[in-house]
């Protein structure tokens, strides 16, 4: 159960909590099957000491799980009850963050967004966490009502990179992968970190490699299982994380 809910909180469904600001979901994501735009490899704008901020962040909520989202296959087709977002932290003082419905409870399926606003003084590169409460309907005992199964997860990714008003000209490049999915080989550009690691859904670290002084590395990952799996870096940016697809 826990590397499903991993992998629904890693497909970044994002909904912010409580007052002030406040959006409305795009309607151009209406149609989508699941995700969150923009995702970790574009992530958000960066923003200006002391000038005011703002940013929208659309999701849509899976309405069941599907291969992808559960390589094992062993939740495949169960109804995504929904979740509701709990926190959200590293946030520059001074930032907040509104989902469009007031207590940041989704159903599977629902369509939402949230706007990240505020104002801060103090620069600096601002890796962000976001902690999710997920409920999936799991069928425990065949023949008996499928019951809910609720577990917290956090997922990082996210970043905000606040800079001097008129001087953010050096923004780094967001660690991202290609092609995903991917059949084998992968390049990971944006890495600000000494190692990379390779994880599968439950944690499990399946390739370290050494990358200090590279900003870009090329995998050779075709003796992997096909399914999901997390490339993960830890250096002045803070953790992050992304995502890709092994076919």
């Amino acid at each position: 159960m826990k590397k499903l809910l991993l992998s629904f909180a890693a497909i970044g469904l994002l909904a912010l909590s409580v007052d002030a600001q406040s959006c409305t979901p795009g309607a151009n994501f209406v149609d989508s099957t699941y995700g969150v735009w923009p995702d970790t490899t574009q992530n958000f704008p960066p923003a200006a000491a002391n000038v005011a901020y703002s940013t929208d962040l659309n999701f849509k909520v899976p309405a069941t799980v599907t291969a992808e989202l559960d390589a094992s296959g062993q939740f495949v087709g169960s109804p995504i009850q929904g979740f509701t977002v709990t926190g959200v932290v590293g946030l520059p003082s001074g930032y907040n963050y509104a989902c469009n419905i007031a207590n940041c409870t989704y159903a599977g399926g629902a369509n939402g967004c949230a706007n990240i606003w505020g104002t801060t003084a103090t620069t600096g590169t601002y890796p962000i966490t976001i902690e999710v409460d997920a409920t999936v309907m799991v069928t425990l005992i065949p023949g008996l009502p499928a019951t809910p199964v609720t577990q917290s997860v956090s997922f990082g990714g996210y970043k905000i990179i606040v800079g001097t008003a008129g001087l953010i000209t050096s923004v780094v490049e967001p660690l991202s992968i290609y092609p995903n999915p991917s059949n084998g080989q992968v390049s990971i550009k944006g890495i600000v970190a000494d190692e990379l690691t390779i994880t599968n859904l439950n944690g499990q670290v399946i390739l370290t490699k050494n990358v200090s002084g590279q900003t870009q590395a090329t995998l050779d990952l075709s003796s992997l299982n096909a399914g999901v799996y997390f490339v993960n870096t830890l250096g002045s940016l803070g953790k992050e994380t992304i995502r890709f697809i092994k076919n």
